[in-house]
């Protein structure tokens, strides 16, 4: 007789093998590693000594992932926030999921593991959970373009994996022609594209293709415009949608927008250093939205970045 073994059950014993898994479910890389599907960012936080308080706040609240990069110039108060949970007995190290990236001006194939291991330094870790090449884009350390083919760079990934200093390995902000690029040119499909997604900018066709190839999507700014209000061309300012949505469910619309992304299999980076706000974009897991609601916030696009 065969035993059949369900989905659920099967990641319930990796959340065993793993450690406590917090209250985000976990997904499966193609690489074998599993990733958290809710992560707290660390972008453009103002006061750099928040970073520390937010990220021990997360922990508390149940986040097993952290998402952080060289470029943010706050890996070392991560490590501090890191190192106060597992101190005071909340995390062991095996139960957390920590990405950084690697920044622009480090693109040479002899550059990508001197870069990480000074992120590991400052993180004070032994090893990254998942290690992203931020942008495509190559930069000298003035910020000016230079040529450097992207295959050396991901060569440079595959050699971090290789020493250990990276569980997996991904990128940021790639198209879908770089992204075949790599899995042409390599041994090693990307585990992660992160890309900015919300309602303005849903990103449907970068997601079906990244889908496609087996590379899960982190979704950075997931809030959008609606925490950008003082925006001259803020697409959604006087639209109800996602405000009526919450109302029907009796939530929050940042976590309508946060659940939005989870029933798109997407893996949402919301950040906050507000205690109660880290909480409320976490709870979010006893509720779905319908397919309806979905196609209603779908149709919100604009393909609108809140970067522009």
């Amino acid at each position: 007789m065969k035993l059949l073994v369900s989905t659920v059950a099967i990641f319930a014993l990796i959340n065993v093998i793993y450690g406590v898994p917090g209250k985000a479910p976990l997904k499966q890389l193609n690489d074998g590693n599993v990733i958290p599907s809710l992560a707290l960012g660390t972008f453009g936080f103002g006061d750099i000594p928040k970073v520390r308080q937010a990220v021990l706040w997360a922990i508390q609240a149940g986040y097993r992932h952290i998402d952080t990069a060289a470029l943010y110039g706050n890996e070392e108060e991560v490590g501090r926030g890191i190192a106060d949970a597992i101190q005071q007995g909340l995390v062991k190290r095996e139960e957390l999921f920590v990405t950084t990236k690697l920044w622009n001006d480090k693109h040479g194939r002899h550059q990508v593991v001197p870069a990480l291991r000074e992120s590991l330094s400052k993180l004070g870790l032994s090893y990254v959970d998942l290690y992203l090449i931020h942008s495509p884009e190559a930069t000298n350390e003035r910020g000016d373009p230079i040529e450097i083919d992207v295959l050396n760079t991901w060569n440079g990934m595959e050699e971090a994996k290789r020493l250990g200093l990276a569980k997996s390995i991904g990128v940021s902000n790639f198209e879908t022609t770089l992204l075949e690029r790599l899995i042409a040119g390599s041994k090693t499909v990307p585990a992660v594209n992160q890309i900015e997604i919300h309602p303005s900018k849903t990103q449907e066709k970068l997601v079906a293709d990244s889908h496609e190839r087996g590379i899960e999507v982190m979704a950075y700014s997931p809030f959008g415009f609606y925490v950008s209000r003082g925006s001259h061309n803020n697409p959604v300012r006087n639209d109800r949608t996602v405000a009526d949505i919450a109302r029907k469910y009796n939530k929050t619309v940042n976590q309508v927008l946060v659940r939005y992304l989870l029933d798109r299999s997407l893996i949402p980076i919301p950040k906050s250093t507000n205690q109660q706000r880290i909480r409320e974009n976490i709870d979010v897991f006893d509720f779905q939205l319908s397919a309806e609601d979905i196609n209603a916030i779908g149709k919100l696009d604009t393909d609108t970045s809140i970067f522009d």
